[in-house]
């Protein structure tokens, strides 16, 4: 879809409304955090500026090069940044751009039709956060140069280098340790997959990646999809089974908002559906959202009803039969989105909402139509997926009266806690009875509950709900936690705002750890959301020499002691939780003013999915390659 649009780019389109002085100052306002999460939003808020150039039509090519050092650089082959004197400020508008707030082509509906980022912000924001910034733009035959220190002061003020006939801008920066205090290490990942998604999303648009700190020949990747989310939708699904071969693509344009949905059901029981607004996720979802389920559900159901898969004495199916195991990529352009929620990451124009079910819908009623095997298979599953419902509703429905659901009957393994306070409890998730032995005497009761299992938990990848109801060991963490599972779940109710995963430190103790986390992220994803889920860290090593002792956690602190103890000290590798007493657990794993935990955080649902797919799925090369490639990173762990 050739989305150029006729508007002029000149120093008159660009509109000033405030000055720079809070950014240094409160930079969370503007980019979220100093953490690294903020460091890298730098890069978006200048790549987000060429993808719109290149969705006005003006563009085509980006590039985006990590440099030795920390500094980046972001080309495109646009129009090149407006060089002539604002009249506003008196400077060039260049410079205006990267100095003042809300001084960019997004404002007024001028330069650009729709666009990402901080809506005009962007680029004087990472100036304010840079050590430096240079900009270099090609525009009228003629090479510019710029270049700002020290969070925005100019040093270079704007000025003809020569004559070129490129075209386009280059923007480069050093973000300011001052500011991000935690590191300005950006990540060679989290680069190549933001990068990778915005190619996805935006199909007429090669974004070229190049890492100068790899070894030169895997420095560069390039990244153009032709089939744009089509081939997102595949590569999601590339360690999936999809059941039909086809993957549905569909898009159309309402009252100047671009819809696109691309589809596919897999042999899977989850739904994951992934929603972008100019190329934001929107992880909190909004009513582009809502069009889609609506839509979806009616076609399905008008479809079964016509073909008499649907009797009329038949209950119409639900959202969730019709969702399970699909994956979805729907993606909107709107000129002026509306965001809400406590992210900013859910779409809230509620026009959206009947056009994306009016664009979708038509889509997909076609498709049915053109594919009669696939529309086959895909009622089919929705079919099996409200039987299966129905069982887990019996199930749940059996639970409860058997009270095995209901805080008022504990599990009888569960040593709970004193406190009342969940604000200030904590329950651990053990392996064994033996290890449950010590922790139970080694903890502090009046806050600390202990919840030992037996074996490993059921794989609830390939697992539906009512399998779960049956599963004794899950049954138990459901009635500790008190919060009820998946649809009818509340957090209101959590008995405890810390769940720790504590496992031995071996092969079998990350398998149940694997299997746990599986768990919590398919069926009780709002406890890692909302920060709940913690992984505790046993040491590995104990050290010792006549009545000295330390604990070592991984291979490298071991090296350490043994520099501190010198020649004569002894060793002791702990296999499992069970062989420390209860004192050594509560000092080094326990004990809230010394341990180590690590919190369970999903940075990306996608990539999230796609792991836990890799590791609980039933292809087993996947795995082993995840495995031997990932084998090296077990022990760098973000503390």
């Amino acid at each position: 879809m050739n989305n150029k649009v006729e508007h002029s780019y000149t120093s008159d389109d660009i509109q000033v409304l405030e000055g720079l002085e809070a950014v240094r100052k409160r930079p969370g306002m503007y980019i979220g955090t100093t953490s690294a999460r903020g460091l890298h939003h730098l890069v978006w808020e200048i790549v987000d500026n060429a993808i719109d150039e290149a969705l006005a039509g003006h563009a085509n090519e980006i590039t985006v090069v990590l440099e030795k050092g920390n500094i980046v650089r972001v080309s495109d082959n646009g129009r090149g940044i407006p060089t002539g004197i604002h009249e506003k400020t008196g400077t060039s508008t260049a410079e205006t751009i990267f100095t003042v707030l809300h001084a960019g082509g997004k404002f007024g509906g001028g330069a650009y039709k729709v666009s990402g980022g901080l809506h005009g912000v962007g680029g004087a924001v990472v100036n304010a956060l840079s050590e430096f910034m240079e900009v270099i733009i090609y525009r009228d035959g003629t090479e510019f140069f710029l270049k700002f220190e020290n969070g925005g002061e100019v040093t270079q003020a704007l000025h003809e280098v020569g004559k070129s006939d490129k075209k386009g801008s280059t923007i480069r920066f050093k973000p300011d340790y001052q500011i991000f205090q935690e590191g300005i290490e950006f990540s060679h990942d989290i680069l190549r997959d933001r990068l990778r998604q915005l190619a996805f999303l935006n199909k007429e648009i090669k974004i070229i990646f190049i890492d100068e700190n790899l070894e030169e020949d895997k420095q560069k990747q390039v990244f153009l999809y032709e089939g744009g989310i089509k081939e997102y939708v595949k590569y999601i699904n590339k360690n999936k089974s999809p059941i039909h071969e086809e993957i549905l693509y569909g898009e159309g344009e309402e009252e100047d908002i671009i819809v696109e949905v691309a589809m596919q059901y897999n042999d899977g029981f989850v739904p994951g559906l992934y929603s972008f607004c100019n190329n934001i996720n929107t992880q909190e979802g909004g009513t582009h959202e809502d069009g889609f389920r609506l839509a979806l559900t009616r076609v399905i159901n008008n479809y079964a009803r016509d073909k008499g898969i649907l009797k009329k004495e038949d209950e119409n199916f639900q959202g969730d039969d019709v969702r399970e195991g699909l994956t979805a990529i729907l993606s909107v352009k709107h000129p002026d989105p509306q965001y809400e929620g406590q992210t900013k990451t859910k779409l809230g124009n509620s026009e959206v909402r009947r056009i994306v079910s009016s664009v979708f819908g038509t889509v997909f009623e076609r498709y049915l139509q053109e594919h009669p095997d696939a529309a086959k298979i895909i009622v089919e599953k929705a079919e099996i997926a409200s039987k299966a419902r129905v069982a887990a509703k019996n199930a749940r429905e059996l639970t409860r009266r058997k009270g095995a659901l209901e805080v008022s009957s504990l599990p009888g393994k569960l040593s709970d806690c004193s406190s009342k306070d969940a604000t200030e409890c904590e329950i651990f998730i053990v392996e064994g009875d033996s290890a449950g032995g010590s922790a139970k005497q080694g903890r502090d009761s009046r806050i600390q509950a202990i919840l030992p299992l037996r074996g490993k938990i059921l794989n609830v990848e390939k697992a539906r709900l009512h399998r779960i109801f049956e599963n004794n060991e899950i049954r138990m963490m459901l009635t500790a936690f008190g919060t009820g599972i998946a649809d009818e779940m509340d957090l209101n109710k959590l008995r405890y705002h810390k769940i720790v995963i504590m496992t031995d430190a071996d092969v079998d103790g990350a398998h149940i750890r694997t299997l746990l986390l599986t768990f919590f992220y398919r069926f009780l994803r709002p406890l890692i959301e909302n920060g709940h889920i913690y992984i505790a860290q046993p040491p590995l090593f104990k050290m010792s020499r006549g009545k000295k002792e330390a604990y070592a956690y991984d291979e490298s602190q071991l090296d350490e002691l043994r520099e501190d103890f010198g020649e004569r000290y002894d060793i002791q590798r702990y296999k499992g939780l069970g062989e420390m007493n209860p004192e050594q657990l509560w000092e080094t794993t326990m004990n809230p003013d010394s341990r180590v935990l690590i919190q369970v955080q999903i940075e990306d649902a996608m990539a999230a999915d796609e792991i836990f797919e890799t590791l609980m799925g039933d292809d087993v090369a996947p795995r082993r390659d995840f495995i031997l490639e990932n084998a090296q990173f077990v022990t760098d762990l973000d503390y």
